[in-house]
């Protein structure tokens, strides 16, 4: 049996085994002193810490709590993201880039206080951060990034091999890190949320504000609003985006994780790849159990070859080198890279600080979500926070911005243009059940897909955002931008923005 056919056939993160807390949709108009939009990590912990501090607050969610990037995690909690710190001291300077680092310790150390103080049984533990390079080029980078760890006081150190049958040319070690199960640690801080008066609405999907500069109010579907004196966007990708023109100054990134079973005992650490192809590793328990997290495959939304070819890979990586027995699990996750590859925290424009952003994660939404949840309670109560600038969305570096802007506008042009030439010669009627495929409909692009029992759904591709053509993802059954990273369910509903509303529904049958 090959790697493809023994992945499970839907998408599942484990952490869906936990059941969540389930809220109302938003009934009638409100007032709070905070309306919070997004209810993953940042939005409810920025909930917590607000709620606490007596203030009200309204956290809104336009599907269910915890569904969205922060489910599809692979839950670590680390300062060790990637090779990044020489890269930050030679474009921002070691003071900055000390911020940085110090920055996500204080968001471990968060986590790591509330487990201890409220004794939550989260699955957490402190855990050591390897870099390894499997290539001489990536060697001497993690030799230069090393030097970087010294300037920086970084408690570091150079390795040459890890416990894992892995040929490689060293490793890069960062101590004290850790993980942890994400769902329930945050169902903790969002019950204790509404303890504190904090009110939570599902199913409830904000579309506009009204900025006046001193209350905005945020207008959700079916007519109803909420007026505050600061809004959180919290949303992955800012639902609203007239001032801050976030999507031109990020790309989304999309990658792959498998959860296996192996009759090999799990050496502890967390692991990555410093060179091509990516590469993933740590464990979590599971009803007694231990997992292998594998994950890995990274690239643009909507763009490159089949998607599940991508899951097929991480699967091969995780049969050959661990011995996997049983893939249990797979799943993918939408992660925004911005151009000089820090989070955007803060007020969305400079004269517009009633309302507040936080998007731009990469790949390290865990301890970047609940930084930016400290540094939003920050900016509402008035109060100094050192990690304020670093992050500030208004901020422009010529180097590396104008590069990256140069690329990425390039980029979505070549896909613009793409998408509008394609033609194909496939119709609907040469599609099979469980597949998806762009087709030629009344002589038209579109988009098709066939379910199990044979039930078509045909969609016009063109992107509600910007108007590029979406391609399909057949690993999430999905319909993804290449331009600018939203994604929709195969029957059109908007499942990732920017977009605001569906791919036209044209035949259901």
């Amino acid at each position: 049996m090959s790697a493809s056919e023994k992945l499970p056939q839907f998408p599942k993160p484990y952490w869906r085994e936990i059941e969540l807390p389930a809220f109302e949709p938003l009934k009638e108009d409100l007032t709070v002193d905070v309306a919070i939009v997004g209810a993953g990590i940042t939005g409810i912990t920025a909930a917590y810490l607000l709620s606490k501090e007596g203030l009200k607050v309204a956290l809104i969610e336009a599907d269910r709590v915890l569904n969205g990037t922060t489910g599809h995690t692979t839950a670590k909690l680390t300062a060790q993201h990637n090779i990044i710190y020489d890269e930050f001291i030679n474009h921002f300077g070691e003071e900055k880039a000390r911020l940085y680092y110090e920055s996500h310790m204080s968001a471990i150390q968060f986590v790591e206080n509330e487990v201890n103080e409220k004794g939550l049984d989260c699955d957490f533990s402190k855990q050591d951060a390897y870099i390894y390079a499997t290539t001489e080029e990536y060697k001497k980078k993690l030799q230069t990034e090393m030097d970087a760890y010294l300037k920086l006081g970084i408690d570091g150190a150079l390795k040459d091999t890890i416990p894992f049958n892995i040929p490689i040319k060293g490793a890069l070690l960062m101590n004290n890190q850790a993980q942890y199960h994400p769902l329930k640690f945050l169902t903790s801080l969002l019950n204790e949320a509404v303890n504190s008066g904090c009110s939570v609405y599902e199913q409830t999907t904000a579309t506009d504000i009204a900025d006046d500069k001193t209350e905005p109010k945020v207008f959700v579907k079916g007519g109803h609003k909420v007026t505050c004196k600061h809004l959180i966007m919290a949303s992955h990708f800012p639902f609203y985006d007239k001032f801050g023109l976030f999507f031109a100054r990020m790309y989304a990134d999309r990658s792959y994780a498998i959860a296996i079973k192996t009759d090999k005992e799990y050496p502890g650490g967390m692991y990555i790849s410093a060179d091509s192809p990516s590469r993933s590793i740590r464990s979590t328990p599971l009803n007694g159990e231990t997992l292998w997290i594998i994950g890995g495959e990274n690239h643009k939304t909507g763009q490159g070859i089949n998607t599940m070819k991508h899951y097929e890979a991480v699967a091969d990586f995780a049969f050959q080198t661990f011995g996997a027995k049983e893939i249990v699990y797979r799943w993918s996750a939408q992660d925004l890279v911005t151009l000089d590859k820090l989070p955007y925290i803060g007020p969305i424009t400079e004269d517009r600080d009633k309302v507040l952003v936080a998007t731009g994660y990469k790949k390290w939404g865990m301890t970047t979500g609940i930084l930016a949840g400290h540094i939003l309670r920050d900016y509402v109560l008035g109060k100094e926070n050192p990690y304020k600038a670093l992050y500030e969305p208004s901020r422009f570096q010529a180097d590396p911005d104008l590069k990256s802007a140069v690329t990425t506008v390039g980029d979505i042009a070549k896909h613009f243009i793409k998408g509008k030439l394609e033609y194909t010669e496939k119709d609907t009627d040469d599609l099979q059940a469980g597949e998806g495929s762009v087709v030629m409909f009344n002589g038209k692009r579109a988009g098709a897909y066939k379910d199990e029992n044979g039930k078509l759904f045909v969609v016009d591709t063109t992107c509600k955002h910007m108007g590029c053509e979406c391609e399909w993802n057949a690993g999430e059954k999905t319909w993804d931008c290449p331009c600018h990273g939203s994604r929709y369910s195969f029957n059109g509903e908007v499942i990732e923005g920017p977009a605001l509303s569906g791919l036209d529904l044209l035949e259901e049958q």
